[in-house]
């Protein structure tokens, strides 16, 4: 079965056969997954009036475990934003009511950030949404090919997501 990518990659082939154009096999179609895969979160969240930020920032509390808080630095680490960006983002969920500003007891000048009572159900219910909508697109692949593809994405990605986790000297 051919697809979109074939398509752009025989054209490219045809236009510039000087160009080895391997590497559009796989990242072209990783591109077009994201797309589809942004459209399906879209979905998921703005079915529970969220965001994907927002979806991000509640995850993130969430996952954490009861009692579903985080200080601010710690969501900036989870979620990949500025610390202007991320006092931006507690406003607008603050205001929303779906998390609190706590002081933290450990540090009489900082905040935690705690996930509310509406926040974690409407988290619960688009992480809940959102898993639906990946089973859709990874239906017609085996549980097999599932984590063949897990495996091989991983490859890919690790050296990024551990590159970024490191500190500069």
């Amino acid at each position: 079965m051919k697809d979109e990518v074939d398509r752009l990659v025989a054209a490219w082939k045809r236009e510039r056969p000087d160009l080895d154009v391997e590497p559009l096999e796989v990242l072209s179609r990783v591109t077009r997954l994201a797309r589809h895969l942004d459209r399906a979160r879209r979905t998921a969240f703005s079915a529970r009036d969220l965001e994907p930020w927002e979806f991000d920032v509640l995850s993130a509390l969430r996952r954490n475990g009861s009692p579903y808080q985080l200080s601010p630095g710690q969501l900036l680490t989870q979620t990949l934003v500025t610390s202007g960006t991320m006092t931006n983002r507690i406003d607008r969920l603050a205001a929303k009511g779906l998390v609190l500003r706590l002081p933290d007891p450990d540090d009489r000048r900082g905040v935690l950030v705690r996930l509310t009572e509406d926040g974690r159900d409407r988290v619960d219910s688009a992480m809940a949404d959102l898993l639906g909508q990946e089973r859709a697109i990874l239906a017609g692949l085996t549980r097999d090919q599932q984590a063949v593809l897990a495996g091989l994405l991983r490859s890919v990605v690790g050296p990024f997501d551990n590159h970024s986790q490191e500190k500069p000297l």
